[in-house]
């Protein structure tokens, strides 16, 4: 298993409107092969700062997968606009 993490900066004033998009966004990733589960937080103190945290069997899942899907289209409509710069994905292995 592999972990896709990105911290999601949304733009100021817009974090109902992205909780709104991400709730419609999430069957799109969910119904992915190799997806696991999925959490997302909103910062405490910097609360346009969300930590998106995704559980994928392999990395090529998400990278190969979802991203070359017509549901990552549709996410990406859904989501992108929100975020200001465009996160940076990185994924990590097991647990050490």
């Amino acid at each position: 298993m592999i972990v896709e993490h990105a911290l999601l900066q949304v733009r100021a004033g817009e974090g109902a409107a992205f909780e709104r998009a991400l709730a419609k966004a999430r069957p799109l990733v969910a119904a992915s092969p190799g997806f696991l589960g999925m959490e997302v937080r909103r910062g405490c103190e910097a609360v346009e700062t969300y930590l998106l945290i995704v559980h994928w069997d392999r990395m090529e899942d998400h990278r190969d997968g979802f991203r070359c899907s017509d549901r990552y289209d549709a996410w990406r409509t859904l989501l992108h606009h929100f975020y200001d710069p465009m996160p940076v994905v990185q994924y990590f292995g097991e647990p050490v």
